[in-house]
């Protein structure tokens, strides 16, 4: 287990997070459960900001990257902070505004946004938006000049660098939906076509190379590759961009397979980052621009467990054994995308030593809902407390009603005292937006 401060075993034997003991959690609360450690998900957001106001002379702005966890608890959070969020759809725009959220710290992200959520975001006076498409550019112009003002955007562009994390987290490859590489003329081509634009505001540029990502070298040389086609944009078109933002993707721990990050290891890899740039704007004679980035998994992902309550227990002799839990890929559809990896425990006995492996299966009528393969626990029990880690990212946001399952309510603990941010659904829930047709009533 990557222990920290706030995620412990206790005297009893028994998970503990933030001071609450997770067993006296799932009691309170029932399973499935989320559950979200506060000192964590602040003390991450502090270094990123801690590291950019020392390092960089404060001349630039976090976001954090809604779509890893989205209500109006963590926007509330972020808003204390003094961070800004990157959203990329209404609906996370709608929860950020619901919570008070500051609109110039906005940024809005997408490949195709819809024109009912561009129309809700000039007319909320949204900060930046951050522009995929040609489309997309002269609806937002158009929508910008009905209202007699000026929309700042920014390009996405593709810098073709690779990093070493799963493909389908990948975003910054030559064959990738999002952005417009820099290799090719598309990105040139596109500031050309902003810049004509009457009512948008060109503010620079970003770029997202991808997520899970351990690597200090491969967002260093995005930087420098955005840095040189900054560049290449001021000479060829007089244009140089005010703003840069870099993306997020820094990594977090899952197993043990993945490094021990500390807070000082992520102020390390934005400090590399930040060298770069400068390195970049010295080089070149160019202003070093308001540099912004996007963590969102960093931020929340090991703020997070799951809880459960073991189930059914289904052992076939020589082949595997399975334990059931209350959940399934309706709250944690990520082994089920991505064949991604779990440490897993029991929360009632976490001091026991590990004497088998296990297959932990949910309870959708589904072959392949499926949380982990092959994870070392002591033999479970019917009626055990099961704690799945650093579920703090992409589970809630991923979560569905697959099989009219419930998706888990979420708690957020702090110094022992947990209390609801997502209140647990009902039956009614379910079918509230069902409607019976006069002919079959």
């Amino acid at each position: 287990m990557n222990e920290r401060e706030t995620l412990k075993i206790n005297g009893a034997g028994h998970l503990e997070i933030g001071g609450a003991d997770a067993v006296d959690l799932a009691k309170k609360f029932g399973t499935p459960l989320y559950v979200f450690d506060e000192a964590h998900i602040r003390n991450m957001m502090r270094v990123y900001k801690s590291t950019i106001d020392t390092e960089y002379d404060g001349n630039g702005l976090t976001l954090y990257a809604s779509k890893a966890f989205s209500c109006t608890a963590i926007y509330a959070i972020a808003k204390e902070e003094n961070i800004g969020v990157d959203v990329v759809s209404g609906g996370e725009l709608y929860t950020a505004l619901k919570a008070g959220f500051p609109t110039e710290k906005i940024y809005m992200h997408g490949n195709n946004k819809l024109l009912r959520e561009l129309e809700f975001a000039v007319e909320n006076g949204i900060g930046n938006i951050v522009v995929d498409s040609f489309s997309e550019a002269d609806i937002l112009d158009g929508l910008a000049g009905k209202r007699g003002v000026k929309q700042n955007v920014l390009i996405r562009t593709n810098p073709g660098v690779e990093a070493h994390t799963h493909a389908f987290v990948q975003t910054a490859r030559t064959d990738s939906k999002f952005g417009f590489s820099i290799n090719d003329g598309a990105a040139e081509e596109m500031t050309r076509h902003i810049l004509s634009k009457k009512n948008l505001v060109l503010r620079g540029y970003h770029c997202h190379i991808g997520s899970q990502i351990f690597e200090k070298q491969s967002f260093v040389l995005a930087a420098e590759k955005v840095m040189d086609f900054i560049a290449k944009m001021k000479k060829s078109l007089g244009f140089e961009a005010a703003e840069l933002n870099i993306g997020g993707g820094f990594g977090v721990w899952y197993t043990d397979d993945d490094p021990k990050l500390k807070l000082n290891d992520y102020a390390d890899y934005l400090k590399a980052l930040i060298s770069a740039v400068k390195a970049k704007a010295e080089e070149h004679k160019l202003n070093k621009p308001y540099l912004l980035i996007e963590p969102g998994r960093s931020i929340v992902g090991e703020a997070g467990i799951t809880l459960y309550t073991v189930g059914a227990i289904k052992d076939i002799p020589g082949i595997k054994k399975y334990v059931a839990i209350d959940g399934g890929m309706f709250d944690n559809p990520r082994y089920a995308l991505y064949q991604s990896k779990y440490t897993v425990l029991l929360a009632d006995r976490a001091n026991e030593a590990h004497t088998e492996k296990v297959t932990v299966a949910g309870k959708c009528c589904e072959s392949g809902d499926i949380i982990a393969v092959d994870v070392p626990l002591p033999e479970a029990e019917t009626g055990n407390i099961l704690a799945v880690l650093t579920t703090g990212a992409y589970n809630y946001s991923m979560a569905s009603n697959y099989n009219r399952n419930f998706v888990p309510a979420a708690v957020l603990v702090k110094d022992g005292k947990a209390e609801y941010i997502v209140k647990p659904q009902t039956y009614e829930d379910i079918v509230r937006n069902d409607v019976l047709p006069d002919r079959l009533k």
